[in-house]
């Protein structure tokens, strides 16, 4: 057993998601929640400085002493996911989990015409990871489009009308022309548009986000590695913290539209500067 908190980092408020999940999934575990929201978005930036970024929030989740850190973000798992496990897992021994394999091995289970789309920010999207995660299943195809602007918009709590439904049709059309039967949301903050993705999709497609499929790979590495927290006895809640790098006055309103009501006080954390990360 191993009563320390989970570490979940996210370039904003996007990896919510995922805590979600993970929280359901795991009742008995505290989650400590950082989102680089002085940063964000990550997907514009050149990948060494979401690297860097990346690194630097990681570091403090593990000075905190959470027991595994999870990458809940798809463009920092692009940009960092070899230096972190070799950084934490290998010299730290802290079980690194990220979001891009869960995903990508849902979309396989999941697709009928092995015609599989990628949506992502555009770091992800030129990264190819989601090509690199696929590359070796025989038979499919894979479709990929950036979304840059998806993520402005779920950061700023904008997740229906016609301004957003006419940018999804926009990015969409290509991947619906390309007849994909099954669609990756390749970013965190994209399960809180489904309502307008699935819609311009259409019903024959499904959508795959990595939520559910990261927080399975959570429980399971947990397990074989005993890591779990004790049970708990009736009326011992988890307290969840919640860390934001940039101004915190928004995200407890909008944080509650991705998690619910677990969300409590939010407190700034202040980091080094990115050349300050080796």
């Amino acid at each position: 057993m191993d009563n320390a908190p989970i570490g979940i980092f996210d370039s904003g408020l996007g990896g919510l998601t995922v805590a979600r999940a993970v929280i359901d999934k795991l009742p008995d575990e505290e989650i400590l929640y950082l989102g680089d929201t002085a940063h964000t978005p990550y997907g514009p930036r050149p990948i060494a400085q979401a690297r860097s970024f990346t690194l630097g929030c990681l570091d403090e989740l593990a000075s905190r002493g959470v027991k595994m850190l999870v990458i809940a973000c798809n463009t920092a798992t692009a940009a960092a996911l070899s230096d972190a496990r070799e950084r934490y897992w290998i010299d730290a021994h802290i079980p690194v989990i990220e979001v891009i394999s869960p995903a990508a091995r849902q979309a396989v289970v999941t697709t009928r015409r092995q015609r599989i789309g990628v949506i992502g920010t555009e770091a992800t999207i030129q990264s190819e990871a989601y090509l690199n995660a696929l590359a070796a299943v025989p038979g499919v195809k894979v479709f990929q489009q950036a979304c840059p602007r998806f993520v402005e918009f779920v950061e700023r709590g904008q997740t229906t009308g016609p301004e957003i439904e006419e940018l999804a049709r926009e990015y969409l059309e290509p991947l619906k022309e390309q007849g994909v039967d099954t669609l990756i949301l390749g970013c965190t903050h994209y399960p809180l548009l489904t309502g307008v993705i699935g819609r311009v999709m259409g019903e024959g497609v499904s959508l795959v986000t990595s939520s559910e499929a990261t927080a399975n790979v959570t429980y399971n590495e947990l397990t074989d590695r005993g890591l779990l927290h004790e049970p708990r006895a009736d009326g011992d809640e988890p307290c969840h913290q919640f860390l934001a790098t940039g101004e915190s006055t928004m995200f407890p309103r909008l944080a509650k539209r991705f998690l619910g009501p677990e969300v409590g006080n939010v407190h700034q954390v202040h980091l080094p500067e990115p050349g300050a990360i080796a």
